[in-house]
Order: structure tokens, then sequence, then C-alpha cells
């Protein structure tokens, strides 16, 4: 496969408008197989996997604070369960078979309920083989909608994701190709970003929320014919609107801006061969009642303060090609052991704050997820920084993050490139 043909037709690559489903009623989802065009208009269509007939699958938007009800109907030949990444939920509706559900097997369906405790950009996918039900496609947004939105002409959902793809369409089927999953995982060799809404004008204010729903690969992305600031991550309002530069999204990551339109809106991926263009937001007309006001802070979560730790652990990532060996069966492992075990990695409770130390003695960045919750990463001033539920870990480097326990029951901990939690990169924690 021609790589270079596909960085050139990404750019042609037609927009396919997110689809959504109306607030505040039960929400419906059925698991099954899909044909979706994701190659450029007059390419082979794909034939993959999704939700309600489309991948990827219908925008949820649901409200702070107020019960959710969504009913997942598995249409698959195979089992599956749906995670809702990123929502301090009740452990029994995480969405981890073996955890904390058992599988919805085929033509059964499970309704999950809960109640969102915070607003942000948040998204659902498989949690079931994911390494290869997300490489097929089996994700979708989840927007905890504002009680005070900011003041914007759009609210506009951007989801990234990649795929490996044959030249008509045909998705490759190398989910566990082992050399991928000792190096950098499964990765596309087409990406593409989905927006909710094809086209904006000149001088509106949009909040745009960017997901990173890719299995593996890192987006660095660059965005043009805009202007503005990043103000939240991972769903949690930053405390001051910063620079939008430099912003790279690890896969599950998320990224909102808030952005005043220039011109037409191209949003790339940087790679070393340059710009790789991800999708465009055409521009029809002027608003000529926008007037230029500073972007302001969303309204801060409510998230416990953190106290002194009363434990620091630390969790070392190793393994792969060219890395240590370790004691685990599997290719990955975390502190010498593979997989899930019968132990939690950590034992909690209820309130307790913790300290970890996530280090990195690879040769490959790992996404380290926490489910049921978020934590804070420490600064370069060893300062509380941004709260996240996945964090970005580069090769021979370490994080220390502090997280208030707060949320009881099973939680798993695993690392986001979806290929190294199949090798072995899972472990969970416990929370009286």
């Amino acid at each position: 496969m021609n790589r270079r043909h596909f960085l050139a037709t990404a750019s042609a690559a037609a927009l396919l408008p997110l689809p959504s489903l109306a607030a505040r009623d039960t929400h419906r989802l059925k698991a099954e197989a899909v044909t979706q065009q994701i190659l450029p208009d007059g390419d082979g269509a794909t034939s993959m996997l999704g939700f309600n007939g489309s991948m990827p699958g219908p925008e949820l938007r649901v409200r702070r604070g107020e019960r959710v009800n969504i009913a997942v109907e598995n249409g698959l030949d195979e089992g599956t369960a749906v995670h809702w990444h990123g929502i301090r939920l009740e452990n029994q509706m995480d969405g981890v078979p073996m955890l904390t559900q058992e599988l919805i097997e085929p033509t059964e369906a499970k309704t999950y309920s809960f109640i969102p405790p915070d607003e942000g950009t948040y998204w659902y996918h498989s949690h079931h083989i994911s390494h290869e039900q997300v490489a097929r496609g089996m994700m979708g947004p989840l927007i905890v909608e504002d009680e005070t939105p900011p003041d914007v002409d759009h609210d506009i959902t951007v989801l990234m994701s990649d795929w490996q793809m044959q030249e008509d369409g045909t998705l490759s089927d190398e989910f566990t190709d082992m050399h991928n999953v000792a190096h950098g995982g499964y990765m596309g060799n087409f990406a593409r970003a989905f927006l909710s809404q094809d086209q904006v004008k000149t001088g509106d204010r949009v909040r745009l929320r960017l997901i990173n729903a890719a299995t593996n690969r890192i987006f660095p992305v660059a965005i043009s014919g805009a202007v503005g600031s990043l103000v939240a991550l991972d769903g949690m309002a930053l405390v001051e609107p910063r620079s939008m530069e430099d912003l790279v999204l690890a896969p599950a990551q998320r990224a909102d801006l808030i952005v005043d339109i220039t011109g037409p809106v191209g949003f790339d991926m940087m790679t070393r061969q340059g710009l790789y263009r991800l999708a465009d937001l055409a521009v029809s007309g002027a608003n000529a009642d926008r007037q230029a006001e500073p972007i302001m802070a969303l309204s801060p979560p409510n998230l416990p303060t953190p106290a002194d730790p009363t434990q620091h652990l630390t969790l070392t990532m190793m393994g792969g090609a060219m890395g240590g060996r370790h004691d685990g069966d599997n290719i990955w492992a975390f502190n010498n052991v593979s997989d899930l075990q019968d132990d939690p990695f950590g034992s909690f409770q209820n309130g307790e704050t913790v300290r970890i130390t996530f280090a990195n003695d690879t040769a490959f960045p790992h996404g380290i997820h926490l489910h049921g919750h978020h934590f804070y990463e420490f600064d370069e001033n060893g300062d509380l920084g941004d709260l996240r539920d996945t964090t970005l870990v580069n090769a021979g480097e370490s994080r220390d993050v502090i997280c208030v326990f707060d949320n009881p029951g099973r939680w798993l901990l695993h690392c986001h490139m979806l290929s190294h939690a199949v090798g072995g990169m899972r472990t969970w924690v416990q929370v009286a």
C-alpha cells in the first residue's frame, strides 16, 4: 500500500456530518454492521461496525445531573459492551466485561443508566475486544451540555480516527499482528475527521470539541482559518484559556477550543512529510453581528480538592519491541505483570488521595487511562496542573498524577493504545 496515495487523497475527503439524537430522551443504540464512505467519494466504501447504521455512531447529548438511560442492543454476531469514556459514573455502568458487567450477547440488550456529574466532551466506544471493535468503528461522541453555555454561534464536534485500508476501501483485519502490538500498535494508513457541521461564517465564534477516537495513533493537530484558545481537556475546563498551539491528543483524549473564524477552516495532522488534511470546514458569508470579545473560561469542574496523599504508588510500563525483559506472560506488562490479575494494582478507601508515578520504561509512548475518575497531572513546576482521565507518557519518561479516589468499585487502569492493552497493559484498582 502506497501511503502517499492516501496522503494525497485525504484532503479531498467529503465531510460526513455526525448524526444526532435528541437530548433528555431514552437513547437507543444498536451495535451492527454498517457500510461507510470513509475514503473520498468515488473510492470504495468500507464494511465496518457502528451504531444505528452509521460510523461514527450518533452524537448523544445529555444534561449534567440528570439521569440518562441508554439502551444498547447487540446486532452483532459476537458479544460486546459499551464504555462511556471519561464519565465518573456508577461502577456497574462502566461497561467493562469481567470487571463490571457480563457481555451483551448477540440479540441481547442492556440499558445503561447513570447521572453524568460533569459538563464537557466525552465519548463512547466498545470495551470488548476493543482493539478490534473500535478499529472497526464502534465509537461515537457523548456531550454533557453546559448549564451556562459559552457565548458561541456554533458548537461543533470533531471526531478523529485512522484506519488500515486497501485502495478499494477494504479494512485490514490484522488487528492482533504481533509486530504491530509490540511496536506502536495497529496504525492506519488513512485518517480523517468527522464534523457535526460542515459550514460556518467568517466572524463566527465556534466551540470545537476534538476527540481522538483512534485505537493507537497520537494526533498532533494544527487548525488553520481560526484563532482562539484551548478551554478544556478531557472534558474538564481549564482554569484559564491558553494557547491552542502545540496541541497533541493521545488516543481517547479530548480538547475543547473556542475560536473565531477568519476563513475556511482546515484540520490537519502534523507528520514528518508535512500537514495531512483530516477535514475542512467551509465558510459561506460573514457574521456582521459578532463583536470581538475575550474568550472566557468555562464553568469550573466540581471535583474534590486533593489532600496530602496517603499512598504513593508507581506503575512501571515494561516490554514491547526494544524494551527490557519482564516477568509477565504477554508482550507488555505493568510492574512485571501482564493483563488483569486477581489482585488490584491498588486498594483505596473512599475519598483517599493517592499519588501515582507512571514510569515509561519502554521505547514507545503510552496513553494511560483511569476509569471512573479524573486526576491532576503535575506541571513542570511540581504544582497541580490539568485534570485528565488519560495521560500521555512519552518513551523513557515518567509523569506523576494525584487522584482523589471517591468513586467506589473496581476500576480499570490501562494503556489506551488498545494494541498495547490487548498485549498486556491492563490492571485495575479497588475503591472501597
